[in-house]
């Protein structure tokens, strides 16, 4: 295993805060894997964020929707690396390498499971109440399977 490799557990983590903190890390030039990216939450009430993703994910074309027209990430491990893509600056070489640096994986792979994980105490779901969906759960309703042995929302 490198030295400069973070591993961040998305478990129970707001995707936007734990996003800005590891485009942080990114920037700073170390190598980011996060896993359980399926269980990191979304504030804010679940069917006015399942609306909202159906909104950005209504196929808007009259040509065949899968190859004309925006695509949009649905498994969660692509939102969330888009969600930290959305926070460097990517059309710079620097921001560029910054995001090839970056791995994220819906559960956590065999490699990763004795390693020490960093969580961001102020990234935490706790601090929203009851208010929060997790991301698994939207993926889910547009197509994605959870991988065996993953469980969402425990």
């Amino acid at each position: 295993m490198e030295r400069d490799v973070i591993v961040v557990d998305a478990e129970d983590q707001i995707l936007g805060r734990m996003a800005s903190h590891v485009a942080k890390l990114l920037l700073n030039g170390h190598r980011v894997v996060i896993v359980n990216a399926a269980k990191a939450v979304l504030s804010g009430d679940k069917y006015r964020r399942i609306e909202q993703f159906k909104e950005r994910y209504r196929k808007t074309t009259l040509l065949n929707p899968e190859t004309h027209g925006h695509r949009n990430p649905r498994r969660p491990e692509n939102i969330v690396r888009r969600a930290v893509r959305g926070m460097l600056p990517r059309k710079k070489p620097r921001g560029r390498e910054a995001y090839k640096r970056l791995r994220v994986y819906p559960g956590v792979p065999e490699r990763y499971r004795e390693v020490e994980k960093v969580k961001f105490e102020d990234a935490m779901a706790s601090r929203l109440g009851r208010k929060y969906v997790y991301l698994g759960e939207i993926a889910m309703l547009f197509g994605w399977r959870p991988p065996r042995g993953l469980k969402i929302g425990e």
